[in-house]
């Protein structure tokens, strides 16, 4: 795991909440370099073997864009939407059952890292040269490369054209709890006072970042079995995208705040998908966590 929950203190609030909430997409970056100390305890943790919920095991490489000539800057893809990242976060995967939840859960992991670490970040998916980050990150002939995150330290005036985009995708808006979490079915919304100890872990899966901000995710909790059902609610338009489900992705991104709240909090929990889960109009199953002991 990423994250040391020895510090957990018992209240509301863990060290992985605080983390979470102060994680917010940044496409603006000040012309400063990430230091020596702070990019290699990243690396470390960049190094370490991946592994997803489901088996999959995504790699990751950091491109440093000084390394790259000028003229290949542009050919990256990213002109006009991120401005002065030095630094790129690319993730690769090959095609599998569940690849892209575990894509999603895996770079969720690292870059609540780089937040813990005080670098501000964004998911990119859609908008850059898949062909020019590839070649950078040494892509493999059977990979994927769903997205890719800037790091750095975000700049004191957002640009014009992350105001818009900001706005376009609402991203200072969340979806309330009332349509996301239900209690014992589809049609039940969830109070957060039902959800007991649970009610962290969900709000930060609520925090989430995802693609345009539509929050996918649908998730009923049986407290009789202790179970949490994990549903994806697709967008129209983002069935998949180069071969890659965005939304997928977002899942795994969800997947990863319930699992590391769940553990700072000490509740002990497995991950499996069931086929006699109740399927649910317009909703795809895509996994359940159970809880463990009575």
């Amino acid at each position: 795991m990423i994250f040391d929950n020895r510090n957990f203190t018992g209240g509301f609030m863990t060290p992985i909440s605080d983390i979470i909430q102060r994680r917010f997409s940044c496409r603006s970056y000040a012309d400063k370099a990430v230091p020596d100390d702070v990019l290699q305890i990243f690396k470390t943790r960049l190094d370490e073997p991946h592994r997803g919920l489901f088996g999959n095991a995504p790699r990751f490489a950091l491109i440093a864009m000084e390394a790259l000539p000028r003229e290949a800057w542009k050919k990256l893809g990213t002109y006009g939407v991120i401005k002065n990242a030095r630094l790129y976060l690319a993730g690769m995967i090959s095609p599998a059952p569940m690849a892209t939840c575990d894509y999603g859960y895996c770079k969720e992991k690292l870059i609540l890292e780089a937040t813990r670490l005080g670098l501000n970040t964004c998911w990119l998916g859609g908008t850059f040269a898949i062909s020019a980050f590839g070649r950078a990150a040494g892509m493999r002939r059977n990979e994927l490369l769903p997205t890719i995150t800037p790091l750095g330290y975000a700049a004191e005036r957002r640009s014009l054209t992350e105001q818009v985009m900001r706005g376009f995708a609402g991203s200072d808006h969340r979806v309330p709890w009332t349509k996301l979490f239900f209690h014992g079915n589809a049609s039940t919304p969830l109070a957060p006072a039902e959800a007991g100890p649970y009610a962290e872990a969900l709000e930060n899966v609520r925090l989430a970042p995802s693609a345009s901000n539509k929050q996918p995710w649908r998730i009923i909790y049986g407290p009789n079995q202790k179970i949490f059902l994990f549903y994806l609610s697709r967008a129209i338009g983002y069935k998949h995208l180069r071969d890659v489900s965005l939304q997928e992705i977002d899942m795994g991104i969800a997947m990863c705040h319930f699992d590391l709240t769940v553990k700072a909090l000490g509740i002990a929990g497995s991950w499996r998908q069931d086929d006699t889960t109740p399927k649910i109009k317009s909703w795809e199953y895509m996994a359940t966590w159970q809880a463990e002991g009575k």
